[in-house]
């Protein structure tokens, strides 16, 4: 059977032609975090390539394939493929006949699919990959070709609201760059000789790059206050403010995944922050329940939750249901490295505790909601530690009133920083502690 599956699977890839291209419920239920379609931010350096497929009519009981995107740099590679609803699908790979060790093709089975053309392939050559190639395999499943040229490993996986199969894949040169910005050679090798350290103690590293992500964004205005006021505008000027300080107080890079009111889908935001190759990715957003009370600041990194007030709030970030959040968490296990969990935790809680602190000291009542985890898809597939941020409640009056405020949201951006500063110099910290 495999030998059948492998041989179908080499005669596809030489068949076609190529052609071109316990507070309650959070975020408040009447925005809608709609997903639509717009050209990346300029602040990214990587190449997003679309190849929409020609319009045709459906085939009864079959999902299309309607869209292949990608967004290309030399040490990541992010391909997604969008379809008109959600499928099963499976995956495999196919090894190189001269180097077995040597990954020459993934491939993914797309159950009860078409695709309007008979087939389509996107050249890439970005070092990593050399092109994704679609074609319709047999009448009820349609199959994906991604050829490889170096790699050091893939992860794939599905996203709703838009339906659509996410394939991240990762190049060997991308942790040697970002390992070259950390200590001392000595400093490394004997701290990775400690299993009992995280990756970025292991590693030395420090923290050079920082991408910032002001959540929502053009189309979608996040939560409304009763008095008009967008999260989408709050946040932003939050980012910027952010930024600045960051840049005045510890001399890093810092991107932002947007300056203006833009939108972006969720997944090319993350793009940002791994084609930068940043240390940290936090992403800034503001609360918002039915029960106009609840107030507070909380901080969440990503990992599987059995918090239902987690769940809903993470299923209204990513535009989805509580259902299919917890469909996610299902994959979570394989997407996620340990040591990538327990540096988002530490830097979640830094940022908690100072942000919490330095507001504490302007205003009262500050209430700390704490430090807690759940599967937001912004979050998904960064390769470095990542937090997201809900600094108040923009439901709530008080805060709303206070968010209003240049001077509160001064505030918040100084209480991020300290967090920042104070997770530098934990791992500074532990990284002289292993060298003495």
């Amino acid at each position: 059977m495999r030998q059948r599956a492998v041989a179908a699977l080499e005669k596809l890839e030489t068949s076609a032609q190529p052609s071109s291209a316990k507070q309650p419920s959070r975020k408040d239920p009447r925005v809608t975090k709609a997903q639509s379609r717009k050209k990346p931010s300029q602040q990214s350096t990587t190449v997003k390539v679309e190849a929409r497929f020609n319009n045709s009519a459906p085939v009864v009981g079959l999902a299309r394939v309607i869209d292949l995107r990608h967004w290309s740099s030399p040490t990541y590679t992010r391909v997604v493929l969008d379809l008109d609803r959600e499928i099963q699908f499976s995956k495999g790979i196919l090894k190189d006949k001269g180097n077995q060790k040597k990954t020459k093709s993934i491939y993914l089975n797309l159950a009860d699919s078409m695709i309007p053309e008979v087939s389509r392939e996107v050249p890439i050559n970005d070092g990593i990959l050399q092109s994704v190639k679609v074609a319709q395999f047999n009448a009820n499943t349609v199959r994906a070709v991604i050829h490889v040229a170096e790699i050091d490993h893939y992860k794939i996986f599905a996203l709703n609201n838009p339906p659509r199969i996410v394939i991240d894949v990762i190049g060997g040169e991308y942790f040697n760059a970002r390992q070259k910005r950390g200590q001392s050679p000595a400093a490394t090798f004997t701290a990775a000789a400690n299993n009992n350290l995280s990756l970025a103690q292991q590693l030395g590293l420090g923290v050079g790059t920082i991408v910032l992500d002001a959540g929502h964004g053009g189309r979608d205005p996040g939560a409304i206050s009763s008095c008009g006021l967008k999260e989408k505008d709050i946040v932003l000027d939050i980012t910027k403010r952010v930024r600045d300080e960051l840049q005045k107080r510890l001399q890093c890079h810092v991107y932002l995944t947007r300056e203006n009111d833009v939108y972006l889908p969720l997944e090319e935001r993350t793009v940002i922050a791994n084609t930068r190759k940043a240390d940290l990715f936090i992403s800034i957003h503001a609360n918002a329940s039915r029960n106009r009370s609840a107030h507070g600041v909380e901080t969440y990194f990503l990992n599987l939750s059995t918090d239902n007030e987690a769940m809903e709030l993470a299923a209204l970030e990513n535009a989805t249901s509580t259902k299919n959040v917890g469909h996610l968490q299902s994959i979570l296990n394989d997407l996620m490295q340990n040591s990538k969990i327990k540096e988002s935790s530490r830097l979640a809680g830094c940022i908690q505790a100072s942000l919490v602190g330095n507001l504490s000291r302007s205003y009262q009542p500050i209430n700390n909601l704490g430090v807690k985890q759940a599967p937001f898809y912004v979050l998904i597939g960064a390769q470095m530690p990542s937090v997201l941020v809900e600094v108040s409640f923009i439901s709530n009056a008080m805060e709303a009133q206070r968010l209003q405020s240049s001077t509160y949201r001064q505030r918040i951006a100084e209480g991020l920083v300290d967090g920042v500063e104070k997770y530098i110099n934990e791992i500074k910290v532990a990284g002289h502690r292993i060298v003495n």
